[in-house]
């Protein structure tokens, strides 16, 4: 198996089918990952071992995927120097926004990047860590270039559909 270069942490397994979005883009880039379930609040001595794993393989980046608290990507990045990137849940009755303001408002001095809401979230710390990546990896770049322009042909040919409306 490959050096894992992404770690990918939910605090929950009911917020496994969002953040697999994040999981989907590793594959898409063949980026090495793993992803597994650790609680800050249930299980602390677990998201512990997991940043001390982190430091000791060498892991680039970590997406830590939480709600309602969200408590998860703070205490990471209390236990790493590894660059976390938050992802808020939208698993409460507030929709998401207690977990984004959980994720977000981190005191100065130990930083997290935070995405949006639920998997579109995912999905974007999914490429947010690629790009990360791709500042030390040519090959990556590219591969992260040729994405944008599909991205960019596939709303071009939409738009061409829509235009002639």
């Amino acid at each position: 198996m490959e050096n894992i270069q992404v770690g990918i942490l939910m605090g929950s397994d009911s917020d496994l089918p969002k953040m697999k979005k994040a999981a989907e883009i590793m594959r898409l880039f063949g980026v090495p990952f793993c992803m597994t379930v650790a609680s800050a609040h249930r299980t602390p001595e677990r998201v512990i071992e997991i940043a001390k794993r982190a430091e000791t393989e060498g892991w680039k980046v970590i997406i830590a995927g939480a709600g309602m608290a969200a408590h998860l990507a703070g205490f990471l990045a209390a236990h790493t120097v590894t660059p976390i990137i938050g992802v808020p849940m939208d698993s409460s009755t507030l929709g998401g926004i207690d977990s984004l303001l959980s994720t977000v408002q981190m005191p100065g001095g130990i930083p997290v990047a935070c995405m949006g809401i639920g998997a579109n979230g995912a999905k974007n710390a999914g490429l947010f860590a690629v790009e990360i990546l791709a500042c030390f990896d040519g090959d990556l770049r590219k591969k992260l270039v040729e994405y944008r322009q599909e991205q960019k042909r596939l709303i071009d040919e939409k738009a061409a559909v829509i235009d002639k409306l």
